[in-house]
């Protein structure tokens, strides 16, 4: 006998032992109640992946389920805000028991990781799209935005650059010598909660990088009316990272391809001394509009237009 909706949602999504402080009432109900402690905001965030299109047909599910929470936590991250909860909607083409299985294993154990509770969502028929909002909290007046660059501002990223490009290409035929970080780095991408939450007070301008880093630093600069140079050399790129561009002279590939979730932030040069967690100085905001690379010891600019839907 086929499963019905809501037995899905009680066999597969219902199993959670966190219990977030500002979850008053769970999956079971009409709506979700959340409770907003004094002098918090709540930051939400929607995203949503569809089959052919954000990931291949045949994908791991519990990766798949792991990597739809985490890209939805960086945005999060990007914010400064601390996660609480996740509301899920799924459009399935057939009920797979074995899929949904691995498929709640890996959300579900990512929730758990940042104590994140599933709240609600909806389950429907039709062709593979999955859905998550998100949210969190962040001290009123302190959330991260991408319209607060200012001039002289340094320029970071957290972890390292194109190695989830890289898997990306080893998963359409590049063959690589070391796969398993670069395919690490694409299935399984660790959204930067920890890094996000500790920038609040030091940041000024914060994005996660989804659409790589020239498209989304252009963001920034366009938000906040500033431009920047980016020095190649200061690039964290990994050996096989710098292995492809070498075989390949695709140089541009740590700077535009999508999936890193890495973090990129701006800082004054005084509060720059606070960073406390792992981060790289890549640039510098400069007053002249645009994007810029210094490599091998030429300016040249940039494109900072990164991926997009209907273009």
């Amino acid at each position: 006998m086929p499963i019905s909706e809501f037995a899905i949602i009680q066999r597969f999504f219902t199993r959670q032992t966190v219990k977030n402080p500002s979850t008053r009432l769970s999956i079971g109900d009409d709506c979700a109640l959340l409770s907003l402690p004094e002098g918090y905001e709540l930051a939400v965030s929607t995203d949503t992946m569809v089959e052919n299109v954000h990931f291949f047909a045949g994908t791991n599910p519990e990766q798949l389920g792991h990597k739809l929470l985490a890209v939805n936590l960086s945005d999060l991250a990007s914010m400064g805000a601390k996660p609480v909860s996740v509301m899920l909607a799924l459009t399935l083409p057939d009920v797979d028991e074995n899929w949904l299985t691995a498929f709640a294993k890996g959300f579900l154990s990512l929730a758990e990781r940042y104590s994140v509770d599933l709240i609600g969502g909806d389950t429907t028929s039709g062709p593979l799209t999955l859905t998550v909002q998100a949210m969190g909290l962040v001290p009123r007046g302190n959330a991260l935005m991408r319209s607060s660059a200012l001039l002289g501002d340094f320029i970071y990223v957290t972890g390292m650059l194109g190695d989830a490009g890289l898997g990306l290409k080893i998963i359409q035929g590049y063959h690589c010598a070391n796969p398993d970080s670069a395919l690490q780095r694409f299935n399984k991408p660790d959204p930067r909660v920890d890094a996000g939450l500790a920038l609040t007070g030091i940041a000024n301008a914060c994005i996660d990088i989804s659409d790589g880093l020239a498209g989304d630093l252009g963001h920034i600069l366009e938000q906040s009316n500033v431009g920047a140079c980016l020095d190649w050399d200061a690039l964290p790129l990994s050996g096989p990272v710098l292995d492809y561009i070498n075989d390949s002279g695709d140089w541009s590939m740590p700077l535009t391809a999508g999936d890193d979730y890495e973090l990129c932030f701006t800082v004054s040069p005084e509060k720059a001394l606070q960073l406390t967690f792992d981060c790289r100085k890549i640039g510098v905001i400069e007053a002249m509009p645009g994007l810029r690379l210094l490599r091998s010891g030429a300016i040249q600019t940039l494109k900072s237009k990164g991926y997009e839907h209907f273009s």
